[in-house]
C-alpha cells in the first residue's frame, strides 16, 4: 500500500487545529474545483484534497491515520501489528488496497467516505467593477452587470456562461467602496451555497468637482478686480447653483466652505462643498484693458515678492 501524505496535501502541520484544517481544505477546493480551476490535473488535486479532508476531519480517522506515522508519499508501506484499523471486528489484509479505500471504510463506513468527498462546495467568489458617474452617486442608481463564470452543462461540458442581474447602488456610496453582493457569484456544487460578488465602485472623472470622501471640490475662477475688491459669484453645485460671497482681498487658493452640499452619506447627513479660488486674467485683454493694467501698474506700490529681499 503506498502512503499519502494528508498534511502535506493540505499544506498544514500535524498539528494543525480542526479549524485550519477545515480553512486549508476550503481553499484548495475552490483553488481546483472543476468549475474554476484550469490546471489540467485540477480535478484529480480536487478529489486528492477532498481525500485527505475526508480523514483528518474525523478524529478517530485523524488519531488512526497519525498512527501510521510519517512516510515520503507514494512510498509502499505496511501499517503496524495492532494498528487501530483492526478495531471494531474489522481486519485487513493491506494487500491492493488504496489508502483512501482502506480509511473509507473504517469505522463509519464507506458511505461516510463518499459523503466526505461529495460534501458541499461553496460557490466561486468574484470581484468587479463598475463605474459611476457623480450624478449617479449622488441620487442612487441601478447598474446593469454583465460577466461570465465557468459552470458544467448537461453534457457535463465545461462552458462559460453569461452571468447578467441588476444591482442597484445606494446614494451615498464613496468612490472605492466595495460592495457585497450575496449569492451573485459562481454556482455552488452538491448543495453548496452560491458564492458571493464584491463589487468595486468607481466615479468617473467630473468635468467640474474632484471628491474626497463625501466631501467635492470645485475651481473657482475670479478676476483680479473680484480678488481686490471682493464680489459675489455664483458657484454650480449637484443641487443647483448658490450664490458665495468673496471677501475683498481673496488669495488664490484660498478655500471657501459651503456647507452641505457635498455627497450624501448613509446617516441622511452631507459632506460639503470647497469653492477654490483661483486668479485668472484674460489670455486676449482688450487695448483698453491693457491700458487700465498699465495704469495700475504705474502707480501700485504693491510687491508680492517683498519677502525674497
Amino acid at each position: 500500500m503506498k502512503f499519502k501524505d494528508y498534511y502535506e496535501i493540505l499544506g498544514v502541520a500535524r498539528t494543525a487545529s480542526s479549524d485550519e484544517i477545515k480553512k486549508a481544505y476550503r481553499k484548495l477546493a475552490h483553488q481546483y474545483h472543476p468549475d474554476v480551476s484550469k490546471d489540467p490535473a485540477g480535478e484529480a488535486k480536487f478529489k486528492e484534497v477532498g481525500e485527505a479532508y475526508a480523514t483528518l476531519k474525523d478524529k478517530e480517522k485523524r488519531a488512526a491515520y497519525d498512527e501510521l506515522g510519517r512516510h515520503p508519499s507514494g512510498q509502499e508501506f505496511r501499517p503496524p501489528p495492532n494498528w487501530s484499523g483492526q478495531q471494531n471486528g474489522q481486519a485487513y489484509s493491506f494487500d491492493d488496497i488504496d489508502l483512501s479505500d482502506l480509511f473509507a471504510s473504517f469505522t463509519k463506513g464507506s458511505h461516510h467516505a463518499q459523503q466526505g468527498r461529495n460534501m458541499p462546495i461553496p460557490g466561486q467568489d468574484y470581484e468587479l467593477t463598475t463605474q459611476i458617474s457623480l450624478e449617479d452617486a449622488y441620487q442612487g442608481t441601478m447598474v446593469e452587470l454583465s460577466f461570465t463564470v465557468p459552470e458544467y452543462d448537461s453534457q457535463g461540458q465545461l462552458k462559460r456562461v453569461p452571468h447578467t442581474f441588476k444591482a442597484r447602488i445606494p446614494k451615498g456610496v464613496t468612490n472605492g467602496q466595495k460592495m457585497l453582493l450575496r449569492g451573485k457569484g459562481g454556482k455552488g456544487s452538491n448543495g453548496g451555497k452560491d458564492g458571493n460578488l464584491y463589487l468595486n465602485i468607481s466615479f468617473l472623472t467630473h468635468r467640474l468637482f474632484r471628491v474626497v470622501n463625501h466631501d467635492l471640490y470645485i475651481d473657482l475662477p475670479l478676476t483680479p478686480w473680484e480678488a481686490a475688491l471682493g464680489a459675489t459669484v455664483k458657484v454650480p453645485t449637484l443641487q443647483g447653483a448658490v450664490n458665495l460671497k468673496v471677501p475683498a482681498g481673496a488669495k488664490s487658493g484660498q478655500k471657501f466652505r459651503i456647507g452641505k452640499r457635498g455627497m450624501p452619506k448613509h446617516n441622511h447627513e452631507q459632506g460639503d462643498l470647497y469653492a477654490v479660488t483661483q486668479i485668472v486674467v484674460s489670455a486676449n485683454p482688450t487695448e483698453q484693458e491693457l491700458a487700465l493694467f498699465k495704469q495700475l501698474a504705474d502707480i501700485s506700490i504693491f510687491n508680492p515678492r517683498e519677502h525674497f529681499d
